[in-house]
């Protein structure tokens, strides 16, 4: 099944100049959303790790059914001020934007392996703020697993030169 065929790309979203790949279309297809959840379940049996992390909204979608099919705790990286608890913070560029996302400080035992699995990676800067936050609350970053790579917008090329494992399981371009 061909992946690429269930993403739908929409122009100047959110703002002018941006191509936004649309997952919306991928996950309500019961098939494709399957095989989606069967690859990053087959790409995460390549690393060792005891939990899985994923970057708020829509790396949720695919992070919580590994995480059950794997029986994995799920650790949710959050916008600020939507975790009630005590939090790690780090605030991180966006291709149009600023941003800041967190960590409850309990999620993460001391060296802790976490596989982070989101939608999609861009500039990279939202993963390497992911990173952070494992990192700070003392766990290591095993790997990424994104479903959409962009790679001309260089972000799995900025984590992998930091010594991070990526996979993807689509590659397009970022404009």
């Amino acid at each position: 099944m061909n992946l690429k065929n269930f993403i739908r790309s929409i122009p100047d979203y959110p703002k002018k100049g941006i191509l936004f790949r649309d997952i919306t279309t991928l996950i309500k297809d019961e098939k494709a959303f399957s095989e989606t959840i069967n690859q990053i379940v087959e790409k995460s049996k390549n690393f060792e790790f005891s939990k899985i992390a994923a970057i708020e909204s829509r790396g949720f979608v695919f992070a919580s059914a590994v995480s059950y099919i794997l029986k994995k705790p799920f650790i949710m990286l959050r916008k600020k001020n939507k975790l009630p608890a005590d939090v790690h913070s780090v605030d991180f560029e966006l291709e149009y934007g600023k941003a800041t996302i967190e960590i409850h400080k309990d999620s993460i035992k001391n060296n802790e392996n976490v596989l982070i699995i989101d939608d999609l990676i861009a500039t990279g800067g939202t993963a390497e703020a992911a990173a952070k936050l494992i990192e700070i609350s003392n766990g290591k970053v095993i790997a990424f697993i994104f479903v959409i790579d962009l790679f001309d917008l260089n972000g799995a090329k900025l984590l992998k030169e930091k010594g991070y494992n990526v996979e993807s399981l689509i590659q397009f371009p970022g404009h």
